[in-house]
């Protein structure tokens, strides 16, 4: 049975307030010191809100790609040239929508955990070197008018995430370049954007603003889009790019970004690479990564120890180097995702409260790419296997062999699962197609539970249907693993 009683989680992200609703089932006193509102960034200005906007831009793909080749005819008679539906998007009242349902997301959160019994404080929390008499940990917060309060707790978690990083000469002001928290201030479609950064976050808002209408440049200072993730997917998404009409600049880097006049006299940005080439365009997204928001805190002077990147270094268990300290979330540069945030706070609270505890285990992580098509990954990688760090028989399947997948007019994706020689264990699976975050589950279930390729290939799927791909790629792993044992 633990002691701890009193815990003061400093950040009110996934981690925070996922932390704060577990430890009030150990009958803990909690308390979440927020300065942004609960829900964090991932909820007020990231991942619900882009995955909104991503939502109208869906529908905008859909009618630009497939809806002739399924018969469905169009009033162009404004503009019969025009090369598809004359369909438009009011940007200020998509923004609108974004920023409604992000609050509201914000306010079931705040009612949930008050509900629950967690006291929530509007403030910036800092961790004081010195300990209570008692040993316990104290927690300066100061509040949004400047006065200050001591909070005394047996546990603290550090939750405090992570803010867009900023190139010193491309700085976001907020209207012509700007930042992904940024881009929903925006009242009209940027005519001509052009987004730095080609990661995750580059990828989205590229594909979005593209379906939304925006010629789209994308600047990658790598050899191709998503230089993290599975090669394969990478290509499938790349070409849709190309073929719908983004100006994709590889091996491209940029110096600085400027507001300059145009020669029609119109504001414009103007973006130099380190080559000294240069491009103009109507807006700027930087999409260049993240910074984690762990300064001034006093952490360091706690006897916390922070990465070289500022990030905090945690085992698989949450804690940090200092006793009674925890983190979760971006701040501890784990893996960015909502979901592995959540549960390093769960594990952190389910250990310091004397609960059952499973350390974090990242082989069976699910992750998905919100882009269209959308790609989602669970286990191990190609890469790992191709370096050798895992044993495995990998089988990939164009979606164009689905009959569901022709029916409705889906032409780019795959299903690719890794396993284990031998045993047939499913270690690992990437999904490339429409709805990916939805098809991937069944593979995390696979993965999660060590299931094997037999097992996969002899359950029931539904005919037709996009996931008889993965029953597919099982039957094709099972014939290599019968002729490996032959």
């Amino acid at each position: 049975m633990s002691y701890v009683t009193r815990i003061v989680i400093i950040g009110g992200g996934p981690g925070g307030y996922e932390a704060a609703l577990a430890a009030t089932q150990f009958g803990a006193e909690v308390t979440i010191v927020d300065r942004d509102g609960l829900g964090g960034a991932s909820v007020l200005t990231d991942c619900v809100p882009s995955k909104t906007l991503i939502a109208t831009a869906e529908v905008m793909t859909t009618f630009d790609s497939s809806y002739e080749e399924l018969g469905i005819v169009m009033d162009r008679e404004d503009d019969p040239d025009a090369p598809g539906p004359v369909v438009g998007v009011d940007l200020g009242k998509v923004n609108r929508r974004v920023k409604r349902l992000a609050l509201a997301q914000s306010h079931d959160i705040t009612a949930s955990v008050t509900r629950a019994g967690v006291t929530v404080l509007a403030g910036r929390g800092r961790l004081e070197p010195e300990r209570a008499a008692d040993g316990a940990r104290r927690v300066t917060v100061t509040e949004p008018d400047g006065s200050t309060r001591e909070l005394v707790a047996d546990a603290v978690l550090v939750a405090t995430g992570g803010t867009p990083r900023e190139l010193a000469d491309a700085k976001p002001d907020g209207e012509r370049i700007l930042n992904w928290t940024q881009v929903y201030d925006l009242a009209e479609l940027p005519s001509e954007l052009i987004v730095v950064g080609s990661g995750v976050t580059g990828a989205e808002f590229a594909g979005a603003y593209q379906a939304l209408g925006s010629r789209v440049t994308l600047v990658s200072s790598r050899d191709r889009v998503l230089p993290g993730e599975d090669s394969d997917a990478a290509v499938v998404l790349e070409d849709v790019f190309r073929r719908r009409g983004m100006n994709v600049m590889a091996r491209s880097r940029a110096a600085s970004v400027e507001r300059v006049k145009g020669e029609d006299g119109e504001e414009q940005v103007r973006v130099t690479l380190s080559d000294g080439r240069v491009i103009h365009g109507s807006h700027c997204l930087m999409a260049v990564g993240a910074v984690p928001n762990t300064s001034d805190m006093g952490l360091e002077e706690a006897g916390v120890r922070l990465k070289d990147s500022g990030h905090i270094w945690t085992d698989r268990v949450s804690r940090t180097s200092a006793p009674g300290v925890y983190a979760a979330g971006d701040c501890t540069g784990v893996f960015a995702l909502a979901s592995v945030a959540a549960m390093q706070g769960r594990i952190a609270m389910y250990h310091v409260l004397g609960g059952a505890v499973a350390p974090l285990d990242l082989t069976t992580v699910s992750a998905n790419i919100f882009t269209d098509p959308e790609i989602a990954t669970v286990g191990y990688t190609q890469a790992d296997v191709d370096a050798g760090r895992i044993d495995a028989e990998v089988v990939k399947l164009p979606l164009l062999r689905n009959a569901r997948a022709k029916m409705q007019g889906i032409r780019d994706g795959f299903v690719k699962l890794i396993c284990r020689p031998g045993t047939g264990i499913v270690v690992g699976g990437v999904v490339v197609a429409p709805r990916a975050s939805e098809l991937i589950h069944p593979i995390s279930v696979a993965v999660d539970n060590s299931l094997t390729v037999d097992q996969i290939a002899k359950a029931f799927t539904v005919y037709p249907s996009l996931s008889g791909s993965i029953a597919e790629v099982a039957r094709q792993l099972q014939v290599r693993k019968v002729a490996g044992e032959g």
